[in-house]
């Protein structure tokens, strides 16, 4: 048999296990893929791959997702972000410096302006072919 204790709420304690965080709303900005023209918003919580993905869209090239492959390189063009580690291997510090980054390992703080420049470029960003139907000028 078990006792029952009633505490009066003035006199309980209240105990917050963590941290109390600061929280600010979530902002969404525009990411511009300048290499296919898509345009995609992404909140400032998301990675811009992860944003991308979200939303169904296929802009960058998707391989790892953790910074380690490579594969969704791009180059900022314009605007800000914040950066999680990337690998060397990758991305050297010169080329970052240029605005190389890996887009699984950035999250917007401002609207971007990008270019696909990873290993997989060719297969997200492909010239528009000729038309296959004959032309006055193909066909006298």
């Amino acid at each position: 048999m078990g006792f029952l204790f009633i505490v009066p709420l003035s006199q309980q304690v209240l105990r917050n296990e963590g941290a109390a965080k600061e929280t600010k709303p979530m902002q969404k900005h525009t990411i511009c893929i300048e290499n296919t023209g898509e345009h995609y918003t992404c909140a400032d919580s998301r990675s811009v791959l992860e944003g991308m993905e979200v939303l169904g869209k296929k802009g960058i090239p998707v391989g790892c997702r953790q910074g380690g492959c490579g594969v969704c390189k791009v180059q900022v063009l314009e605007g800000s972000f914040r950066r999680r580690v990337m690998s060397r291997a990758h991305v050297s510090a010169e080329e970052e410096a240029s605005g190389c980054v890996l887009s699984c390992r950035i999250y917007p703080s401002s609207n971007l302006r990008l270019n696909v420049i990873g290993a997989m470029k060719k297969n997200i960003c492909r010239p528009v072919a000729p038309p296959i139907f004959p032309t006055p000028e193909t066909n006298p």
